[in-house]
């Protein structure tokens, strides 16, 4: 007769441990969505950049898990199409040492980590979150203007000597959570790294709002 083999011992005991988690946490799943506007603070050689704002948009899931009292851990993971328009008064490499200005579009797939605190326990409430994020960089397009009057409209180049695929960011919520289980809440978003990778190239980091509408399962 043959026999299966046995789960791993290990694994048996994840498997465990996670259920007692879930159990223990009462965790609650969740999916939101909404609009948000994207600029950076882009600097070159130390004088800041004029940059104005670009619109976009956010939608993904997240999880509140029962932390302390009224203190939660609240994960989410999410698409995040972000953007920034510049004008350029200094050569910056990227995009190119001649380019007057730069138009760009960006796909992340950002996770956060974000500690939530409701202000009451009644099934309608407010609520702040704060904490880091993480995003990477899927893909990008840019659109430039040269000082001999041509224009490049390419996809980023990611790698040393181009843009960063990572970008980490400090993240604030503030909402409202109601008996029906819908939320929405506004939010700002500083980015903490570079997104440029380039040893002489511009400072360039994310500055994020928006507003967004959610559901719990």
């Amino acid at each position: 007769m043959i026999s299966l083999p046995a789960r791993p011992i290990s694994f048996s005991l994840a498997l465990l441990f996670f259920s007692n988690m879930v159990t223990i946490a009462q965790t609650r799943l969740n999916f939101f969505a909404g609009p948000q506007v994207t600029t950076v603070n882009y600097v070159v050689h130390d004088e800041n950049q004029n940059t104005e704002i670009k619109p976009g948009f956010q939608a993904g899931a997240g999880a509140k898990i029962e932390f302390e009292n009224r203190l939660f851990f609240s994960p989410s993971v999410y698409y995040s199409l972000k953007g920034y328009k510049v004008t350029l008064n200094k050569s910056a490499l990227p995009p190119d040492p001649s380019a007057t200005n730069n138009n760009v579009n960006v796909h992340t797939i950002e996770t956060a980590f974000l500690l939530q605190y409701d202000f009451n326990k009644q099934p309608s409430h407010f609520f702040i979150k704060l904490g880091p994020s993480l995003d990477f960089q899927i893909s990008g397009h840019e659109k430039f203007n040269r000082v001999d009057g041509t224009t490049v409209s390419r996809s980023m180049k990611f790698d040393f000597s181009g843009y960063g695929r990572y970008a980490a960011s400090a993240v604030l919520h503030a909402g409202y959570e109601m008996k029906s289980s819908i939320f929405f809440f506004v939010y700002y978003q500083q980015g903490l790294t570079n997104l440029d990778n380039a040893d002489t190239g511009p400072t360039i980091k994310y500055r994020v709002a928006g507003v967004s509408v959610g559901k719990f399962f």
